[in-house]
């Protein structure tokens, strides 16, 4: 049994976005930010799917935020058709 509150998990950072671009990334932060949804960008590597300098970035932000955020983000894929 988990000794976290109700809302400590509500805080707790979900990823749902990955981009290579960093300017995608970056938009996509700001856009929640513009919402008020704290946001995070994550650097990490890919590992063994790709080349050792090719990287991923992952935009989280609070689980408390995931309905408007996950709105926001399909909303920005479906502009762009990405």
């Amino acid at each position: 049994m988990s000794n976290q509150s109700d809302s400590e998990i509500l805080e707790t950072l979900v990823e749902v976005f990955q981009t290579e671009v960093s300017q995608e990334a970056s938009l996509i932060k700001s856009k929640l930010e513009t919402a008020s949804i704290t946001a995070e960008v994550e650097n990490s590597y890919l590992g063994f799917l790709t080349t050792p300098t090719s990287t991923t970035l992952r935009v989280k932000f609070p689980l408390k935020n995931e309905a408007e955020a996950l709105s926001i983000i399909d909303e920005y894929l479906q502009t762009n058709n990405v």
